[in-house]
């Protein structure tokens, strides 16, 4: 019966590198190809897709730029918020504690499709709830076309997208702070600090491993957003709120398979980067406590 575990581990690592490793090489080795519906042929064109990308020329760059900055916000949106709402609940709100937290985990398990349906009549500059809401108090000048206007619409998907996640987030961190053990609080006051005093030296420091996991997967999750941005704008107004992840699947409709895997592969570089720089900086946090 000793060799069956080895057996296991022998299939499981062959179905791996079958169904995901050599799928990923084919994909880089792709992206140097002109590889296209239009074509039978498929020639090597070495960094020709990559030239084109990385053109200024072209619209590449602000789709990078685009992904970067629904990445960067939604992580500073998501984690403030639901920490604030994890230290809230876990300072123990008495009454409908677990009803407060059903609602607010509530939008995370929602289907992207409804959240953008929901918050497309929401944010609709004519009829839309937010905007009648808005000029029914006089508040007119801030009626504005929230995913139609070029300069707000990348924003207005930052926002829906943060209201989704944050309750998933908070569940994180409140199962962080449940861990510390309230010795150091007590510790702490009879020493004399104050509600900042232990946010800072003992709340921070005990949740740095929840909170790099949060980084981690808001990170991971921001720079390969699709669905809410298909749902509510589908790349629009313009380019506005076009990402990599929309580009990709619009080159793959579009029949341009190999400027298609060329994004891809530099998605994957980036979140390979960015996942690695954002982990070795939240791993050397508590040493600087």
């Amino acid at each position: 019966m000793k060799p069956y575990p080895f057996y296991f581990v022998i299939a499981a690592l062959a179905l791996y590198v079958t169904f995901f490793i050599i799928p990923s090489l084919a994909g880089i080795a792709y992206s140097f190809t002109d590889w296209s519906s239009y074509s039978e042929e498929v020639s090597f064109v070495g960094l020709d897709n990559f030239r084109t990308i990385l053109s200024p020329d072209e619209s590449y760059l602000s789709f990078i730029g685009n992904t970067l900055v629904f990445t960067f916000w939604t992580i500073i949106l998501k984690t403030a918020f639901g920490l604030g709402l994890a230290l809230l609940l876990n300072r123990g709100v008495r009454s409908f504690v677990n009803g407060y937290r059903v609602l607010i985990y509530l939008p995370a398990i929602l289907p992207t499709l409804v959240v953008a349906l929901i918050f497309r009549s929401i944010l609709n500059p004519a009829t839309g709830l937010l905007n009648s809401l808005l000029r029914s108090v006089g508040l007119d000048g801030l009626a504005l076309s929230w995913l139609t206007d070029p300069a707000i619409a990348l924003y207005a998907v930052i926002g829906v997208d943060s209201w989704k996640g944050i309750g998933y987030i908070m569940v994180i961190l409140l199962a962080g702070l449940q861990t510390i053990p309230r010795d150091y609080y007590e510790a702490a006051e009879i020493d004399g600090a104050g509600a900042w005093a232990k946010f800072r030296y003992i709340t921070l420091p005990m949740l740095a491993p929840a909170l790099m996991i949060v980084t981690v997967l808001n990170v991971l999750y921001g720079l390969r957003i699709f669905d809410i941005v298909y749902a509510l704008t589908n790349g629009g107004p313009g380019y506005a709120t076009e990402v990599l992840s929309t580009e990709i699947f619009k080159a793959f409709s579009k029949g341009q398979f190999g400027l298609g895997t060329a994004i891809s592969s530099i998605l994957f570089l980036i979140l390979v980067v960015t996942g690695y720089l954002v982990i070795r900086v939240m791993e050397r946090q508590p040493d600087r406590q």
